[in-house]
């Protein structure tokens, strides 16, 4: 993967700028979004080429009155239990939309699990470690980065856990 420098990254959304100030080792993937793509995460994995295993949709739900980030494969579902249990939360719902933009800072369908505007708890699928990269979104629709699971563990703080169901 590229190593991004700050003069390539000009210009770049809140996500990229993130990786590049941390120092990690990213390459970014842009395609162009169809808005009548019935799935953001499944457009990405064909428009990428890439298996959609290895794509991951960025969710907010609320937990308990928390918000909090769920990070799980585009080719299943979000357990809501079992995000809970991550977080040692009892009932967890999915975020209103409007909330998740207004507190991420990233429009739906683009919302990254990194850079964003509040720091949230976050949790990503357990499938993850199986890769030696994922995609993850960009910050916005057309744009994903691809990066390894554990530097994305590492700069979201995010627990590992079996949180997607097929």
């Amino acid at each position: 993967m590229a190593k991004k420098s700050k003069k390539q990254q000009s210009g770049g959304t809140p996500a990229t700028v993130a990786l590049t100030a941390a120092g990690a080792e990213y390459t970014v993937h842009s395609y162009d979004h169809d808005p009548s793509h019935p799935s953001y995460g499944e457009e990405a994995a064909e428009a990428m080429g890439v298996s959609p295993d290895r794509v991951f949709k960025t969710l907010v739900a609320d937990v308990d009155g928390t918000l909090t980030v769920a990070v799980v494969p585009v080719a299943g579902q979000l357990d809501l239990k079992a995000l809970a249990a991550a977080v040692g939360g009892k009932r967890a719902t999915m975020a209103d939309p409007a909330l998740a933009e207004r507190t991420t800072g990233y429009v739906r369908g683009g919302i990254s699990p990194l850079g964003q505007r509040k720091k949230l708890p976050t949790v990503l699928d357990a499938s993850a470690s199986a890769h030696t990269t994922i995609c993850v979104s960009a910050g916005r629709r057309g744009l994903e980065v691809e990066l390894a699971p554990e530097t994305l563990t590492k700069l979201t703080e995010a627990t590992l856990a079996p949180i997607g169901r097929p």
